[in-house]
């Protein structure tokens, strides 16, 4: 495993890290999650990645009560969270979801520490933009839930180029903690705003990333290609909405060529896609999900397709799937 600085901070994160989204909870218990945690570990991954959302809040829980029962020395492992969403989704939710003003932050970051048990989150994300909210107050809040003690870093998640701009110049200006880094989608079929839409903030401002769907939620690992097979994760109820993309005939054609990429270099078209993601110098860290452990020794593979990837083999790559890159 390879580390990288989390952009311009001092902190080194795994260039593959392990995330949460969909599995905890719902596909992977605690026993489960503990495996997987101890595997990554030792395959040399040190940040895991959450949201409050996931789940309603049960996979913090779960990811919390693993580390705990592995005893892990805090400085060995990072952990982050996410806030917009909120928990409560009926009745009474005013302050309570879809906002980032700073009475819900300083409850949602108290809810995240109970729930795994820490007594801080390394990293903390505004897991979109809030257009109800002034920026200036969103990022007085995180800069002060720094200064508490309850994160160390902060930063954003999906939010355009010119917001992040915005939120970075006020904590210049008021000499406030600044946002980090940025968690955006990032594979060979979404590539434009981490290629073109946040080229200029890399230099400007040191922008570090911690991508996420590597595989196109698992489009780019070729089981679609015949429709969406029993016990996927697009055959999941609460999933429904990425049946449309999965299953796009020429999206799939293009994986079909991906995977002739893959049988010469001798690697699984996951094992490429992830390191397709990784090959990129701007991505301090590509999060990878599994429900299984063996899907997690898979992905750990990509580092070793990593050295294979050529100009000559991106090039071919780029020729497969740039032209239907959102």
């Amino acid at each position: 495993m390879q580390y990288r600085r989390l952009g311009r901070s001092g902190l080194q994160v795994s260039q593959l890290s392990l995330g949460s989204w969909v599995t905890y909870h719902n596909q992977v218990d605690t026993a489960a999650a503990r495996e997987m945690l101890a595997a990554a570990m030792d395959g040399g991954i040190n940040f895991f990645d959450n949201a409050e959302a996931y789940a309603g809040g049960k996979s913090e829980v779960v990811m919390g009560e693993a580390i705990k029962a592995l005893k892990w020395p805090r400085l060995n492992y990072i952990v982050s969270t996410k806030f917009f969403w909120g928990l409560e989704r009926e009745g009474n939710t005013v302050n309570r979801k879809d906002t980032l003003n700073r009475k819900y932050l300083m409850h949602a970051i108290d809810g995240s520490l109970s729930r795994m048990g820490l007594d801080f989150i390394d990293l903390v994300y505004c897991h979109r933009s809030d257009p109800h909210t002034p920026i200036e107050e969103t990022v007085w809040a995180m800069s002060d839930m720094i200064n508490r003690g309850k994160a160390l870093y902060w930063g954003t998640s999906e939010w355009s180029a010119a917001d992040i701009r915005a939120a970075w110049d006020i904590a210049e200006r008021h000499h406030l903690h600044k946002p980090v880094m940025e968690q955006p989608q990032y594979n060979l079929f979404h590539r434009k705003r981490v290629e073109e839409e946040y080229a200029r903030l890399y230099e400007d401002i040191g922008l570090g990333l911690t991508t996420w769907s590597p595989l196109a939620s698992g489009l780019l690992t070729g089981k679609y290609r015949d429709g969406v097979p029993e016990g996927s994760r697009g055959a999941m109820p609460s999933m429904g909405f990425l049946v449309k993309g999965l299953t796009d005939t020429a999206k799939n054609a293009a994986v079909a060529q991906l995977a002739g990429v893959a049988a010469e270099l001798d690697c699984s078209l996951a094992q490429l896609a992830i390191a397709w993601a990784a090959h990129n110098p701007r991505v301090s860290t590509v999060i990878t999900g599994a429900s299984k452990l063996s899907q997690l020794h898979d992905n750990l593979g990509a580092m070793a397709v990593l050295p294979k990837l050529t100009p000559e083999v991106m090039a071919k790559i780029d020729l497969i799937s740039a032209p239907l890159a959102n």
